[in-house]
């Protein structure tokens, strides 16, 4: 107990002291606290991750692109009937218009010169084109003139069970003059002279657009014209080709093709009745991979009832790039021997007496590509043989009217070229080289009439929106002809140079002018058969 008290009295004495202390202090003095120490609180730096890209894998295989082109319709105002192209569906974005003009003119040589062409249809199902030529000429050598009137319509119609139909009807009028007579002193009336020729053509076709469930895509075509010129003793010619292609679709890599040909000639005058009838079966298989394409296959042939197995082995290789592809082939095929055919060849030809077909064999070997977007190429060795190859010899009285004779075998090893240079549709320029040089001749001594050397080449250039330049050149080396049915010559070389110029006037007309034989070459094609030299023709064309 006295301990407790004890402890109370020194507490309580402890306490007076403590309060005389604090009364005893300056109570003026502002209150402030002094910090003596900073607390600065820190973070702890955190774990980051760390991520480490790892570099793709190196894909080295060349991806294969599969492109699968719609059906477009195109349709060509300015082009023949006969080369109209297949009709194809049309972009709902560009609309065909119809298109129609007349383009006249008239020149030192041509006097009247007119041209037409008029197209209808819907644009969508039907195509149709009208086109119409005449021309007369006339040059400075006594009875050098001609004259040619054609028309003919061409159309398309496409139904709507997947078929299209293409046909064609055509009408055309040829006159010649036999002016190349020796000696040129010698006098004929011109009704003796005149040599005219007439075609009547028509043409049928059906296709369907889409290849059937079946993966079959059908190409019927039936080709007839009547041919006839105007002899005292007049000739008359019928000729007729059905084709009837077939293809099957086995993979996107396969397809098999079959073809059946009948090509029938009926060649008639008064004394003299010739059927030159040729068929021939094609097989063959088509095998595309990415790196090349495969054609194979033969072809059965019945000329005249004789038979012969043509080859039909073509196959493309391309690089990786394909820029650059080497071309082999070995094939076989025949060109028909019809008056109107060689009639096209030699206009100054004499009514033939044999009509015989020529068997062609081709072993070749090239290359062809594009150096850029620009130029592209082409280059070709050949080796070919032919069986009845028609030459062409002037008559021995004096030489205006030309004969037919047959070489029954003969070689010609053939190089070809060519190069092109495109940019857009505003310039492009060609240029192709063909060198033949004929051997083994049998049946004949030389090769009349064919030419061992051609050189051609063409520029066409828009320089502004509504002016065009165009030219080009055929050079060549004569061709040897017969004397009198005596001796040989070689005929001299030729140089035909010609340039043209176009440019709009108003909206709907233009003017244009077209030079000929620019250097006036006194070249002969044709052994007694001068050209004109230079002629100029000029006129307007107006489009609606």
């Amino acid at each position: 107990m006295k301990n407790v008290l004890k402890i109370w009295i020194g507490f309580g004495v402890l306490c007076a002291f403590l309060l005389g202390v604090a009364q005893a202090q300056d109570s003026t003095k502002r209150r402030a606290i002094d910090i003596t120490s900073v607390f600065k609180p820190v973070l702890r730096e955190a774990s980051k991750i760390n991520f480490h890209a790892t570099p793709p894998i190196v894909d080295t295989a060349r991806p294969k692109l599969k492109y699968d082109i719609p059906t477009q319709y195109l349709s060509l105002t300015y082009q023949p009937g006969e080369l109209t192209p297949i009709a194809l569906q049309t972009d709902s974005v560009l609309i065909w218009k119809n298109a129609n003009y007349i383009k006249a003119g008239a020149g030192n040589v041509h006097l009247p010169y007119v041209q037409t062409g008029f197209s209808f249809g819907d644009g969508k199902s039907t195509f149709f084109n009208i086109f119409a030529d005449q021309y007369n000429a006339k040059g400075n050598l006594p009875h050098q003139k001609d004259a040619t009137t054609a028309v003919s319509i061409a159309g398309d119609v496409k139904t709507a069970n997947n078929l299209e139909w293409n046909g064609a009807l055509g009408f055309k009028s040829e006159t010649r003059y036999l002016y190349g007579y020796q000696p040129d002193t010698l006098k004929f009336p011109d009704d003796s002279l005149q040599q005219r020729f007439t075609t009547y053509h028509g043409r049928l076709a059906l296709r369907n657009i889409n290849p059937t469930e079946f993966g079959l895509v059908y190409k019927p075509d039936l080709d007839v014209s009547v041919f006839s010129d105007n002899h005292s003793t007049n000739a008359r010619e019928t000729n007729s080709v059905l084709n009837l292609p077939l293809e099957k679709g086995i993979d996107k890599n396969f397809q098999f093709d079959l073809g059946l040909t009948a090509n029938l000639t009926n060649y008639k005058r008064a004394d003299l009745t010739i059927q030159n009838n040729l068929f021939y079966v094609s097989p063959a298989l088509f095998v595309k991979a990415s790196a090349f394409d495969l054609h194979a296959g033969i072809t059965p042939s019945w000329d005249k009832g004789q038979f012969n197995l043509l080859p039909n082995f073509i196959a493309n290789i391309y690089t990786a790039d394909q820029r650059l592809t080497f071309q082999l082939g070995w094939i076989g095929y025949f060109d028909k021997g019809s008056y109107q055919r060689y009639e096209s060849i030699n206009p100054w030809l004499a009514q033939p007496s044999t009509l015989l077909n020529t068997r062609v064999q081709e072993i070749y070997a090239g290359i062809k590509g594009s150096l850029n977007d620009h130029v592209t190429y082409a280059a070709k060795i050949a080796f070919n043989s032919y069986w009845n190859m028609p030459l062409f010899v002037n008559d021995s009285i004096d030489g205006k009217t030309f004969l037919i004779r047959y070489a029954t075998m003969m070689d010609d090893l053939q190089l070809h070229g060519e190069i092109g240079y495109t940019h857009g549709e505003d310039f492009s320029a060609s240029a192709s080289l063909n060198i033949h040089q004929y051997t083994g001749l049998k049946g004949q001594p030389e090769p009349w009439g064919l030419l061992p050397l051609e050189l051609t080449t063409t520029v066409k250039w828009q320089v502004l929106k509504d002016l065009w330049i165009k030219g080009d050149l055929w050079a060549f080396d004569g061709a040897d002809y017969l004397v009198n049915n005596k001796f040989t010559n070689k005929g001299n070389p030729g140089l035909d140079v010609n340039a043209g110029i176009e440019f709009r006037i108003t909206r709907q007309v233009n003017l244009w002018l077209q030079m000929n034989n620019i250097f006036n070459s006194k070249y002969q094609r044709w052994n007694q058969y001068q050209v004109y030299g230079f002629n100029i023709l000029g006129g307007i064309i107006f489009s609606f």
